[in-house]
Order: structure tokens, then sequence, then C-alpha cells
């Protein structure tokens, strides 16, 4: 451990300026190796110079974003199955400064939420989870099951 840690807790508000998102919960999920991000209309479209990546974030149709700047990858769920990823690098604000972060993108409407936070931000960026602040998002970090 750093001196210069950052206490996170299991629940944070985030920023993602590039897609024009703000005060979004974000669960740390230091079971994950990379973070989630909720999308639709997710697809890869023939652009001017290449493939580009076009998706809405969460379920805001009317915002499209592109990229030509993504990877393709295999990812493995908890519950054993893999899965065709893609992934971009954006921005995120945590705790008022903002970091690079690199993000699978997903239709997880039928997830509990929405954007997840794995371990691979956590240590690049000297995050400790500390999950007695978990609640300090209001009712965001409660169990309601």
């Amino acid at each position: 451990m750093s001196e210069d840690a950052k206490i996170i807790g299991s629940f944070e508000q985030v920023d993602f300026s590039d897609f024009g998102m703000s005060d979004v919960t974000a669960k740390i999920d230091t079971g994950a190796f990379t973070g989630a991000f909720h999308c639709t209309k997710l697809q890869e479209i023939d652009g001017e110079n290449g493939k580009v990546l076009r998706f809405s974030p969460f379920d805001h149709p009317e915002i499209e974003i592109e990229t030509s700047e993504y990877v393709i990858k295999q990812v493995k769920s908890s519950n054993g199955e893999s899965q065709r990823r893609y992934f971009v690098e954006t921005h995120i604000r945590v705790q008022g400064k903002q970091y690079k972060i690199l993000l699978s993108l997903a239709d997880r409407s039928e997830m509990k939420w929405s954007v997840l936070i794995g371990r691979r931000f956590l240590e690049l960026n000297d995050f400790l989870v500390d999950v007695r602040m978990s609640n300090q998002y209001g009712d965001a970090g409660k169990d309601t099951a």
C-alpha cells in the first residue's frame, strides 16, 4: 500500500465527460478485472477511414458516440461464459480528479449496475476500497433484495 493511496467506497459518484454523463453511480467491483459501461445501439460500422464503433451511452438513444479507437477482446464472465466485447479508453472523474479508464461496452440493461469499475483501474491509480463507505451516496449502495 502506498502512502498516496486514495480511499474509495463500494459505490462512487463519477462523471464521464467524454460521453456527457455526470453524477453516475458506479459500483466498485474488485472481482472484475476491467470496468464495464452500459450502452445501447452498439454497432461496428464502416466509416470514411475504416471501421468505427457507434453506441449510445446508458439509455440515451438521442446521443450517439462514434470512435475509431477501440479494441475487441474475448471476456469471460463470472459464470464462465466467453463473450466478444468492445473496449474503449475514455476519461472518468472520481472524487474530483480525472483519470483514463479502459471500459468494456455492453448492454447492461438486465444488470443491477450500469457502470462497474474493476481492479485494473483501482491498481493503476492507487485506490483502496473501504466497504464502510458504501452508503456515502444515499441508498445507492444498499441491497434491496
